[in-house]
């Protein structure tokens, strides 16, 4: 019997392992907490494991790489030919698409990851074509190798393609890193159908800030807004509103939201020029033998069917204000285009006005704008923005520029992490500028004084904890370096506890001052010191890590508003949440723990010794199973694992941890905690820490995970 005999069903293989779409061993018992999201900050997928990107790109020859991406653009290959022979304005989509999935709520997506090569973004509807222009960077990306990442050379292919059409670029930096597997922890909503109505995700579709958090695009598979209008209905002023919001969630104000649309729309085309039932399926879903690429026209190389169809300018391989005279100088009306998708057509318009054919360049074509196009002339902000456009070419073009740099760098993380000639000198408030810290100041000395100051260690350790954990591993925003902990909104936080933070604080800033020390430096030294004393009080003389050159940053350097999105709604570390939610609280920890970059271990560890340490929100007590509290024991896994113990559910979602002899109440604790004893994972750390021989491991392992929260930030430490 030869394979192709086989029984149905008796595969001598993992059987649809590859082929299906299943989920790992919890699929049977779908509310097991899965863990899945943390295996992002580990390293097993990268096959570069221990290669240091930051340096190798720093030995890029950059002028090379500029003079082989500008050659590509107008070098027309047979197999995906270049509209009007330059692929400026679908590079140009590559890379905006790429960055433009980034939302501030949660800092994840964007261009930083290279995340764009991976499902879902590479089969999204909205990136139809993105698959091709990768392909066409191949050859630069084999040339460079390891110098190059992904995630820079898209970004570059787009800014260069701008230059190459004519536009003054404001800059561009190297630094980002690729991922090599798709990025589980990110949260795209819960529709299983491409471009579902948008009603799913929002509580009233006809109000915009109703979108459910963290989302920023209105519909399973967009990047920003549906073009034909609000679930597929056209109409410009409701997709205007829906356009306002969705930039607003990518920290956009609306003048640059409508420098992105005018310069994004400047050049390129739609492609829409014939029936969607012609295309093959996505990248993700395509035969073996598509080798990747997608939505592939068997008759009719070179085009992308579906959608809105046609230019917007006269010229869509020059960056003009074409677009602002299209659209401002014309009245318009609803048509479709060949794919059926609703589009605007101006009513008239001379020959010599419209642009001509993508391939031929002797025939003439109808410009189109689409209802997020039409938003801009409808909407009275955005209108005056155009008008404003269209009268200083000169401050459009500067406009769009600084626009075009945010979008594609605000991922990034501060500017200390941007590499390469053609960085701007320019500090920007969007950037988290924080001067350089002070050196040379007396650290023992420092010390001395926190250790007689009179605060607690709980004190010490909770102030510091809660100035890092802002940290986003995501957009890199956030973290102990800044003090921003001190400024508006972060000093009013609740979960900061305002007036302890105060209290703490207004004994912490005169020995900073005093010293010449930063705020900053000294609120994680006070941390240190506070972990410290735990060390000692459970026996172990271990000194934890300090590298002093945090520095402090000013109301001036504080974009407030864009960092109301950083507070924390719950803190399991700290056993603490805000309100209740829809999720459970252990899945909460699960968010917070992926965006501070760190592993299950590191999390388990950094948990079983908070609780010790006492540091819990407000001086609860659940969790906190130890006698000895402040004594950095694992005593937190060892009665969480003690089989004498019983666990009760009470009212409130607190549970009693009772003696099975005697039936007496010895702790309390909340789902955060029994969740390490619960999950299977967990336990079988919880376990391993809370053996006889495993108390030094913990101490040791809780110290490598703090000084790694503290220093998540401190970028100028691994350059």
């Amino acid at each position: 019997m030869d394979g192709n005999d086989l029984p149905a069903g008796k595969c001598p293989v993992l059987h649809g392992a590859n082929t299906e779409n299943r989920e790992s061993v919890t699929r049977w018992w779908p509310k097991t907490l899965k863990l899945d999201i943390l295996a992002q900050n580990d390293t097993k997928t990268n096959p570069l494991s221990g290669f240091d990107y930051r340096a190798a790109v720093k030995t890029l020859d950059y002028e090379a790489v500029k003079r082989d991406v500008l050659a590509l653009m107008t070098d027309s290959q047979g197999w995906w030919p270049a509209d009007y022979g330059h692929y400026g304005g679908s590079m140009v989509r590559m890379a905006w698409h790429a960055a433009g999935s980034y939302r501030l709520e949660d800092g994840r997506g964007g261009a930083g990851t290279g995340n764009q090569r991976f499902a879902p973004l590479n089969s999204w509807p909205d990136n139809s074509g993105t698959d091709k222009m990768r392909r066409l960077l191949w050859p630069v990306k084999k040339k460079y190798g390891n110098k190059l990442s992904w995630a820079d050379l898209m970004i570059l292919a787009g800014t260069l393609a701008y230059e190459s059409m004519g536009l003054k670029t404001y800059g561009f930096a190297f630094g980002r890193e690729d991922i090599w597997a798709p990025e589980i922890d990110t949260y795209w909503g819960d529709e299983m159908e491409w471009l579902a109505p948008s009603d799913e995700r929002y509580g009233n579709v006809d109000q915009p800030e109703t979108l459910e958090n963290p989302l920023a695009a209105v519909q399973m598979g967009l990047i920003y807004v549906n073009p034909e209008g609000v679930n597929g209905v056209p109409d410009p002023q409701k997709t205007a509103d829906q356009v306002r919001e969705t930039f607003r969630r990518m920290a956009m104000d609306d003048e640059e939201t409508a420098a992105l649309t005018a310069g994004g729309h400047t050049v390129g085309k739609c492609h829409g020029n014939g029936s969607a039932d012609l295309l093959g399926p996505a990248p993700e879903a395509a035969p073996i033998h598509d080798q990747g690429l997608g939505w592939l026209n068997r008759g009719n190389k070179g085009i992308v069917v579906g959608g809105p169809e046609g230019a917007w300018t006269t010229d869509p391989i020059t960056f003009d204000n074409g677009f602002m005279s299209m659209l401002l100088d014309h009245e318009w009306e609803l048509t479709t285009s060949p794919a059926g998708a609703k589009q605007w057509q101006p009513v008239n318009i001379a020959p010599e006005d419209m642009p001509r054919d993508a391939h031929d360049p002797s025939v003439k074509r109808m410009p189109m704008m689409t209802d997020a196009d039409m938003a801009m002339k409808v909407d009275p902000i955005y209108r005056g923005y155009m008008e404003k456009f269209r009268a200083d070419p000169e401050y459009f073009r500067d406009t769009f520029a600084r626009a075009w740099f945010k979008l594609t760098h605000r991922d990034m993380g501060p500017k200390n992490r941007y590499i390469g000639p053609w960085v701007p000198a320019e500090d920007l408030i969007w950037q988290d500028p924080i001067p350089a810290g002070p050196a040379g100041w007396d650290v023992d000395a420092v010390k001395a004084r926190i250790k007689d100051s009179g605060l607690s260690q709980s004190d010490l350790i909770a102030t510091a904890w809660d100035s890092a954990r802002t940290y986003r591993g995501s957009d890199m925003r956030g973290g102990a370096n800044g003090a921003r902990i001190r400024l508006a909104p972060q000093k009013d936080w609740a979960g900061n506890e305002p007036d302890r933070l105060a209290r703490v604080l207004s004994v912490l800033e005169p020995i900073a001052s005093d010293a010449g020390a930063s705020i900053a430096d000294v609120i994680v030294l006070a941390g240190n010191i506070g972990v410290e004393q735990g060390l000692r009080a459970a026996g172990f003389d271990i000194q934890v890590p300090f590298h002093p050159g945090r520095g402090d940053a000013s109301d001036e350097q504080t974009d407030a508003a864009s960092f109301e999105p950083l507070e924390p709604l719950a803190d399991g570390f700290r056993n603490w949440q805000k309100q209740d939610y829809a999720v459970q609280p252990e899945e909460m920890l699960l968010d917070r723990s992926q965006l501070l970059r760190l592993t299950a271990p590191e999390m388990t560890v950094l948990v079983g010794g908070m609780r010790v340490l006492g540091t819990n929100h407000g001086g609860t007590r659940h969790g906190v199973f130890t006698d000895r509290v402040g004594a950095l024991t694992n005593d937190f896994f060892v009665n969480l694992t003690d089989m004498n113990n019983a666990w009760v559910p009470v009212d409130g979602g607190i549970y009693e941890i009772r003696d099975r002899a005697s039936g007496a109440v010895k702790w309390t604790a909340t789902r955060v905690d029994l969740v390490f004893g619960s999950n299977t994972i967990l336990r079988a750390y919880a376990e391993m820490y809370a053996q006889d021989d495993s108390a030094e491991q913990f101490a040791r392992d809780f110290v490598a995970a703090w000084v790694k929260v503290m220093e998540a930030d401190r970028f100028d430490l691994r350059a």
